[in-house]
């Protein structure tokens, strides 16, 4: 693998950028290109995806720890809807991080590809409302945090995704968060959603044969560092970029980037034979 080690600083530069400007954990870019690199370097698909979904969920860690310190500098994070949605996210994820464990490979490859689509079809929707709402003095009710929260950590756990993809726009549709608000209460509540997913790959992974060196349970050491070299500075710098710039264009180009490794993930472009 360590041919492939400039293309996992890279995505992890690419990953602590985006997670910053967004508000979501990168895992959208971080698990395909993991699940890659390892499947090449022979780890048989079923292990290669689970350390996908777990050194993913570790990487996201620092990424949205740096950013969110950016955020909360500038006054942007609500810190009780994210105490909130974090806390029941950890729960919600060590379950969903569990269940992953014991689905089949191809049910898990498929469910993240059409949660992806999914989702880019509502950022590509939400792109032309961006920037509508400029005032928040609304205090959302706590169940509805609560619901929210569970239903964020379980796609985390079964994804390794931050949450944030779910989270941004229900915040901002449902709550009325303007999205820079959305964004940086995301990213504050995932610190908490993303170690409850992590401990479920690694108990769910311990003593499985096949993994990569370096590996605990379903999350590998190695690959995490080669990530995470580069993502805490460029999410410092994502997290400042959201706070100057107009991100509609950028956003649009994540949503390319987005359909096709849903595509991809689906096994639609190995159907049609590209």
């Amino acid at each position: 693998m360590l041919e492939m080690l400039p293309v996992l600083v890279a995505t992890g530069a690419v990953v602590g950028f985006t997670a910053a400007l967004l508000g979501v954990g990168g895992g959208f870019i971080l698990v395909p290109v993991m699940y890659w690199v390892m499947s090449g370097a022979g780890v048989v698909d079923d292990i290669a995806l689970r350390t996908a979904f777990g050194t993913s969920l570790l990487v996201i860690v620092p990424t949205v720890l740096s950013s969110t310190w950016r955020h909360h500098k500038n006054g942007a994070v609500a810190w009780r809807p994210a105490f909130i949605l974090g806390g029941c996210g950890a729960l919600a994820a060590l379950a969903g991080s569990t269940l992953a464990a014991h689905l089949p490979t191809g049910a898990l490859k498929i469910g993240f590809g059409v949660f992806i689509l999914v989702i880019s079809a509502r950022m590509l929707i939400g792109i032309r409302n961006e920037g509508a709402s400029t005032d928040w003095t609304s205090c959302p009710r706590t169940a509805h945090m609560v619901a929210l929260g569970l239903s964020m950590g379980v796609i985390a756990g079964l994804t390794g995704l931050g949450g944030g993809a779910l989270m941004v726009p229900a915040l901002v549709l449902l709550f009325h968060f303007p999205m820079l608000r959305a964004v940086a209460t995301s990213s504050a509540a995932i610190i908490f959603t993303a170690p409850g997913g992590i401990i479920g790959y690694i108990v769910n992974g311990l003593g499985v044969p096949g993994r990569l060196p370096y590996s605990v349970g379903y999350v590998n050491v190695a690959v995490f560092l080669a990530l995470v070299v580069l993502s805490i500075p460029m999410a410092q710098l994502g997290a400042k970029t959201a706070h100057s710039i107009d991100g509609r264009k950028l956003r649009l180009l994540f949503v390319v980037l987005m359909v096709y490794v849903g595509l991809r993930m689906t096994g639609l472009f190995e159907l049609l034979g590209s």
